[in-house]
């Protein structure tokens, strides 16, 4: 008597194309990270010819509608020393970056540098972006 053997079917997953598709996603990932726009506060620097990188720590930006921001946080001209003394005795460097619209009045640039000044800095940088000035 002989019995019917089942044939077994031999079940193989290839995962070659599945490896295939994730090194595509992660190279699409990878490449399209750095197109990613960050949030933040849009102002539009100045240009000039010999600006140089700085190492950010703390940050003062003046937007076009002359809004005064500390480090992304929104501040009024009147709460801007103390609330810069406070971070500047956190800081090991007591460098403030002074990042104001261009179209902003000279008056009020002036003005938050004197109260950075006043509040312990001891060195002021103004963010420029790189570019021949007046060209845009």
């Amino acid at each position: 008597m002989e019995f019917d053997r089942r044939k077994r079917i031999s079940q193989h997953l290839d995962i070659a194309p599945l490896i295939d598709i994730v090194f595509l996603l992660l190279i699409f990932f990878m490449l399209t990270a750095n197109f990613i726009m960050q949030p933040g506060i849009k102002i539009a620097l100045p240009q000039a010819k010999t600006s140089q990188p700085q190492e950010e720590r703390i940050i003062v930006s003046i937007s076009e509608d002359n809004r005064i921001y500390l480090n992304e946080s929104q501040v009024d001209i009147a709460s801007l020393e103390e609330a810069l003394r406070a971070k500047l005795e956190e800081a090991p460097k007591k460098v403030v970056v002074i990042k104001a619209d261009k179209k902003i009045d000279l008056g009020l640039a002036v003005r938050v540098m004197d109260i950075a000044k006043g509040a312990g800095a001891e060195a002021l940088s103004i963010s420029t972006e790189k570019g021949e000035p007046g060209v845009k």
